[in-house]
């Protein structure tokens, strides 16, 4: 039986750090994207830069088209702020990496939860407005147990076919 046990350690251990070194590091956005920033000093909410947030099923992550009413023929201080107006010069489509991604198998509407249920952007994304980086990791894990437990405290129905279609 220890035989059996150590043999197993020996085989899964490595295993264990793959799955970790590739499903559990730190994200690295191409602009380190100060949210702070943008909402205190430029007084931007959510809503101004994630536009499908409130009206479509996925809230959408801004590129240059949102960047370029202020980055356009911006020169700054600030590294990465003149990295977003190279981007917005060149027309070049800023390669930002999905953080918060629900599962294939179930289905989410931001339009449903923000604009409907009226639920803020903190109760899933954190504290955002306090952010001076770009998420490195999710908020929160989006299992169907964190969204089971919300509907459950919110006293909102679980039926299996509003998120499993």
């Amino acid at each position: 039986m220890v035989n059996t046990t150590l043999r197993m350690v020996r085989y899964l251990t490595p295993i264990f750090f793959l799955f970790e070194f590739i499903y559990c590091q730190d994200i690295k956005q191409p602009i380190q994207f100060n949210h702070q920033h943008h909402i205190e000093d430029v007084e931007y909410t959510c809503m101004d830069c994630h536009v499908n947030a409130k009206s479509k099923s996925r809230a959408s992550i801004p590129n240059i088209s949102i960047c370029e009413e202020c980055h356009a023929d911006m020169e700054s201080d600030s590294e990465e702020a003149n990295k977003v107006t190279e981007f917005v010069n060149s027309g070049t489509v800023i390669s930002w990496i999905q953080v918060h991604r629900v599962p294939d198998h179930a289905y989410f509407s931001h339009r449903r939860h923000a604009a409907i249920a009226e639920i803020e952007c903190t109760v899933c994304h954190g504290q955002v407005e306090a952010m001076t980086k770009p998420f490195q990791r999710p908020f929160t894990d989006l299992t169907m147990s964190w969204c089971v437990d919300c509907h459950k405290d919110s006293q909102i129905q679980i039926d299996c076919y509003s998120c499993h279609r």
